[in-house]
C-alpha cells in the first residue's frame, strides 16, 4: 500500500513544476530512517567505502527534497525537486561517489548540482567540490541551502555543464548527474592523468561507465544501466 501512496504523490506532484524555500526546520529528524536506509538500501547492495557510508549517514537527504516530500526522503527512490529535475536514488548517489575512488585531499567536478544533495555527499569526503548547474533557479536554491548547512567546501555556478569549469581544471574526479549521449571531450581534457569520471551514457538506453584517464588516452568500464534525465547543452 505503502508503494501506491508513494507513487500517487509523486505522480501528482510531477505534474507541477515548483521550487521550494530553503529551510533546516527539522533538520535533527530522521536519524533513525537516514541509518536504516545506509544500512538497508546501501551497505547491504555492496557499498563499502567507510567514508561514503559515513557520508550518506550524515548528510540529511529530507533537507535537499520539498517539504511536502520529506516523508519519503529516505526511500529507495528518486524524487522530484521541480523544473522536471530529481534527486537521484540515495544508492546510485553513494554507487557514484564509491566509482569516483575518492581521496580527502581530491578536487571534484559535479556536473548537475540539482538541490546540492549529491555535492553535499562529495564534499564530506573530498576537499572541495566545484558544481554546476545549468538550471538558475536550482542553481541559486542549491548554492543557498549548502552555504546554510555549512558547506563551506562547495563552490556553485550556473552554467553550460558540457564546457566544465576549466579556470578549476584539472580535477581529481568529475561526477556527471545527467545523461550526454557520449562522453564529453571538454570534461575528459579538465581530468587530471590518473583522473577519474563517473557519468551515465546514452538517451533512451543508458548505461553508468567509469572513465579512467591514462597517459596514452581514456580507459572506459561499463558499470550498469541506469536512466538519468537528458544532459543539455546551454543557450548561446
Amino acid at each position: 500500500m505503502k508503494n501506491i501512496r508513494v507513487s500517487r504523490i509523486l505522480l501528482a506532484i510531477a505534474l507541477v513544476s515548483f521550487l521550494y524555500p530553503v529551510s533546516l526546520e527539522g533538520e535533527d529528524d530522521f536519524a533513525e530512517e537516514r541509518n536504516f536506509m545506509v544500512k538497508n538500501q546501501i551497505e547491504a547492495r555492496g557499498i563499502k567505502d567507510p567514508r561514503v557510508l559515513q557520508a550518506m549517514k550524515e548528510v540529511k537527504r529530507h533537507l535537499f527534497v520539498p517539504k511536502t516530500l520529506r516523508e519519503w526522503a529516505y526511500t529507495d527512490s528518486p524524487l522530484p525537486i521541480g523544473l522536471k529535475q530529481t534527486i537521484s536514488q540515495p544508492f546510485i548517489v553513494a554507487y557514484m561517489s564509491e566509482a569516483a575512488h575518492l581521496k580527502e585531499t581530491d578536487c571534484v567536478l559535479e556536473i548537475g548540482t540539482g538541490s546540492g544533495y549529491q555535492a553535499a555527499i562529495l564534499a564530506r569526503i573530498a576537499d572541495h567540490v566545484y558544481t554546476i548547474e545549468i538550471l538558475k533557479e536550482l542553481a541559486d536554491s542549491a548554492s543557498e541551502r549548502l552555504k546554510k548547512l555549512g558547506y563551506d567546501n562547495v563552490t556553485v555556478k550556473c552554467g553550460d555543464g558540457y564546457k566544465g569549469w576549466p579556470e578549476h581544471a584539472p580535477f581529481d574526479a568529475i561526477i556527471v548527474t545527467a545523461a550526454p549521449s557520449k562522453i564529453p571531450e571538454e570534461l575528459v581534457k579538465q581530468l587530471k592523468v590518473g583522473g577519474r569520471m563517473v557519468v551515465p551514457i546514452g538517451s533512451f538506453y543508458q548505461e553508468l561507465y567509469l572513465i579512467e584517464k591514462t597517459e596514452s588516452g581514456i580507459r572506459k568500464t561499463k558499470l550498469f544501466p541506469v536512466r538519468f534525465v537528458p544532459m543539455v547543452h546551454g543557450l548561446e
